[in-house]
């Protein structure tokens, strides 16, 4: 079997590549899918987010605010302003040990299965235990997008329920970008990690055929064990 991670920076289209993954036979979990199933109300983690961030993240219908605990988790851009790496030691561990179980189940089922999970903060995490992501990993794909089109693509995912949209609340938006941008690993130290780099700067078809070229690879090295 072969485990590979699958990240890119917000907005780079790392989803629509694990969905083409999917398509091809690819087992395919979301960092963020996850993330947000161990965060619903009689979840451990729900429970720990309350208990530290307090009742201001709990909407009226007992949910988390997740745009109000994004406000605190990024701050407002200045220094030391915002608490992500608090948030982040109550998510990622619980998220983490869930992709181990949720590979292993396939393992044990599918001895030449490629498992790719797609996660935005496969560098940045500090709680992949010992080795980091090289431990948890057996190939990692990185996706790259211009800034100025991942930026754009926030934006429109964003405003989905709120168009026409008023420039104020794009501006705003286009911050909101910049700010989470900023607080990733840089796309050129990253990319120089991967095995694998896809570019999405232009058509579906065209990141397709990159996809389907990349596909045959990952197969043959999950049948050889590596």
């Amino acid at each position: 079997m072969l485990r590979v991670g699958l990240t890119g920076g917000m907005g780079s289209g790392k989803s629509t590549v694990a969905q083409m993954f999917a398509t091809l036979g690819a087992y395919v979990f979301s960092a963020d899918e996850i993330g947000r199933a161990l965060m619903q109300p009689g979840e451990a983690v729900y429970a720990a987010i309350v208990a530290h961030f307090g009742p201001s993240v709990v909407t009226s219908d007992g949910l988390l605010d997740r745009p109000a605990l994004a406000r605190i988790a990024f701050g407002d851009g200045s220094a030391g302003s915002g608490r992500v790496e608090e948030l982040n030691a109550i998510v990622h561990p619980a998220v983490i040990a869930r992709q181990v179980e949720l590979i292993d189940e396939i393992a044990a089922r599918n001895a030449e299965a490629v498992v790719i999970v797609e996660s935005a903060l496969i560098f940045e995490t500090k709680y992949g235990g010992e080795g980091g992501c090289q431990s948890r990993f057996d190939k990692l794909i990185f996706v790259r997008a211009p800034e100025s089109l991942r930026i754009e693509r926030f934006v429109a995912r964003a405003s989905v329920d709120h168009i026409p949209l008023s420039e104020e609340a794009r501006k705003a938006l286009e911050v909101e970008a910049r700010l989470r941008m900023a607080k990733q690993i840089g796309d050129e130290e990253k990319a120089a990690q991967c095995d694998y780099i896809l570019t999405n700067d232009g058509s579906l078809e065209l990141l397709r055929a990159q996809v389907k070229w990349l596909w045959p690879n990952l197969q043959e090295a999950a049948k050889a064990g590596k």
